[in-house]
């Protein structure tokens, strides 16, 4: 379980195909702090610490993760934001993550609001996910309100210390994101019939 407020960032410095998996192998300043076996949430995707050497760790992600998320898009040189597992015993500062995405959405607007940005995203409505205005979503990780809400599509608003501290400072028009929809939503939908 994550809260979406992103810890620190990873830079992607190696890629190794196995089979149907993806080894990704990344430095972070919290390394040292990592432990083998541990979850991590990669932009917003759980994935576990394999190995560890040194600042850099290890972790894969198989076929179907690599299928629902923007993981297998990664390249060298790439800035990742992770978060280590809630403690249960800490404040949920951002909404209830589980660290699965949902689906991918794709940027199509970025708006500079001079001190804030806005960005807009499409997303597949085949798969009937739902945002809600105001209410919760999490883009690659991170935990964000909804503004204008639309059946396959949204907007949120970031702020300048999310914009610096996250990977939205280096988002650009038609990227991939990784979206986990609102955990109370999806069980609201799911017992509505939806």
């Amino acid at each position: 379980m994550f809260t979406g407020i992103i810890e620190s960032a990873a830079r992607v410095i190696q890629l190794k195909k196995e089979n149907t998996n993806l080894h990704l192998t990344l430095e972070s300043n919290i390394t040292s702090e990592l432990k083998i076996d541990q979850s991590v949430a990669h932009n917003g995707v759980c994935l576990t610490v394999v190995a560890i050497d040194g600042n850099k760790y290890v972790v894969t992600a198989i076929e179907e993760t690599l299928q629902k998320t923007n993981i297998g898009a990664l390249i060298i040189g790439d800035i990742v934001n992770i978060e280590r597992a809630m403690k249960m015993n800490a404040r949920l500062d951002g909404h209830i993550v589980q660290g699965h995405v949902d689906q991918t959405a794709v940027c199509k607007d970025i708006i500079n609001k001079d001190g804030s940005w806005i960005f807009t995203f499409e997303y597949d409505k085949d798969l009937h996910n739902v945002t809600i205005e105001k209410g919760s979503i999490c883009i690659n990780g991170v935990s964000l309100t909804v503004v204008n809400s639309k059946i396959n599509g949204f907007s949120v608003a970031i702020i300048p210390y999310t914009y610096e501290h996250t990977g939205f400072k280096t988002l650009k028009k038609n990227n991939v994101v990784n979206l986990e929809f609102d955990v109370i939503g999806k069980y609201v939908k799911r017992l509505m019939g939806l």
